[in-house]
């Protein structure tokens, strides 16, 4: 399974995981459909959900006049997706890999305004890094 992917599919199930208190294992079995599990996908979703208070917590130094709550599903969970690849996977994936495959699944998943809202985000937490 190509990283990309593996990130698409987190991003599913940790939108499951997120809406409906899914167990993880449940919520990466839904989203892969038959194919078989990958090691990057199940890292990054037990990944996130492992840090999710520092990565909730990281994010939230960068919002202005949001609360994380109040974002939209897709966009939080992104955020806490990527968040993590830059926290935690430094020695495998750069920065700049990370924001440019969330700008672009943001694209895909999020609304008009998720791309740049995202990468605003993302930037922010890269030059704290």
């Amino acid at each position: 399974m190509k990283r990309r992917t593996a990130r698409e599919k987190a991003l599913q199930a940790l939108f499951q995981i997120d809406v409906s208190g899914t167990e993880p294992e449940t919520a990466i079995e839904h989203v892969l459909e038959g194919e078989k599990n990958d090691e990057y996908l199940s890292n990054l979703v037990s990944g996130v959900l492992e840090h999710k208070e520092i990565i909730d917590n990281e994010i939230k130094g960068f919002l202005e006049k949001w609360t994380l709550e109040r974002l939209a599903t897709v966009d939080r969970n992104l955020l806490r997706l990527s968040v993590f690849e830059l926290l935690y996977l430094t020695e495998e994936v750069p920065a700049n890999v990370v924001l440019d495959e969330a700008i672009e699944i943001a694209k895909l998943y999020g609304d008009d305004q998720s791309s740049k809202f995202i990468n605003g985000v993302l930037s922010k937490v890269k030059e704290k890094l």
